[in-house]
């Protein structure tokens, strides 16, 4: 199981058999469910704000995952604790199962969310048991690298999810602040001035942390899909790989990151 904030496709959540909680967004003083509800398409422009997964809707999440293993558990892999109250709710009602749910702070966001899952639910269809299961998505979210550019700071500083000062350097220079996660938090990690300088960062950081290749490869956007796809492009023949998913980023994110962010998300492969 997992939440809104991983950006899985239904179609193929529903093959693994993966389960998806949606994280809320708070607009005009109501409260939608992502991937639920109907969420403004505007909504990153939006003075919104968000809110975790209720512990309602987990409890009956995981007793319906735990229906559809036949008793035999749960893994339940979600956004980080850094960065939403989804995990805190999440470990609370997972004590209500006599350990037969296994809660995972993923540290991380977005597609990293989802590949840790994706790894995990994969594992579980070929046959591990709930400790390898956990095992698997943990080390994958772990092992994830999530690059952020973003226009600007102020959606971030507005929802908490950077520091005052980090977000008056950003914008105060006229910089493009390229971000990454690190320990479930979102940091500053470069200032350049160019849009174009911002990208080609994101994608030497990318390159520079698959000194082996890439397992998973993906790109997420708010509103940049020609971005996206150059994006894209760029980091498969960088990488020599066949596939990079590109994705917009939900609602309970686009809010945070703005307009205009790009993000690229990477599960680098080990030596051998």
């Amino acid at each position: 199981m997992t939440d809104t904030s991983a950006n899985i496709d239904p179609l193929e959540a529903e093959q693994l058999g993966l389960i998806i909680v949606p994280l809320h967004v708070v607009v005009d003083g109501e409260e939608l469910r992502e991937d639920v509800d109907e969420v403004p398409d505007d909504i990153a422009t939006r003075q919104a704000t968000t809110a975790a997964a209720s512990p309602g809707e987990l409890q009956v999440a995981y007793r319906r995952a735990l229906a559809a293993s036949e008793g035999s558990g749960v893994v339940g892999i979600h956004i980080s604790s850094g960065l939403s109250a989804t995990y805190i709710a999440a470990k609370q009602v997972a004590g209500q199962f006599d350990g037969q749910v296994r809660v995972v702070d993923s540290k991380t966001a977005g597609l990293a969310v989802g590949f840790a899952a994706l790894a995990a639910a994969r594992a579980a269809q070929a046959g591990a048991d709930l400790d390898e299961v956990r095992k698997i998505a943990l080390t994958t979210a772990e092992r994830s690298k999530a690059t952020f550019m973003v226009d600007r700071l102020d959606h971030l500083r507005r929802g908490g999810r950077i520091g005052p000062i980090t977000s008056f350097v950003g914008n105060a220079l006229s910089m493009k602040p390229v971000l990454e996660v690190h320990n479930g938090k979102l940091f500053l990690a470069h200032k350049v001035r160019t849009q174009s300088k911002a990208l080609a960062k994101l994608i030497d950081m990318t390159v520079e942390a698959c000194p082996h290749g890439a397992l998973d490869i993906g790109v997420q956007h708010v509103d940049s899909p020609g971005q996206a796809a150059d994006l894209a492009t760029t980091l498969a023949e960088r990488l020599d790989s066949e596939r990079v998913r590109i994705a917009h980023f939900g609602p309970s994110l686009a809010i945070h990151l703005g307009p205009g962010a790009v993000a690229v998300i990477v599960v680098p492969k080990v030596a051998e």
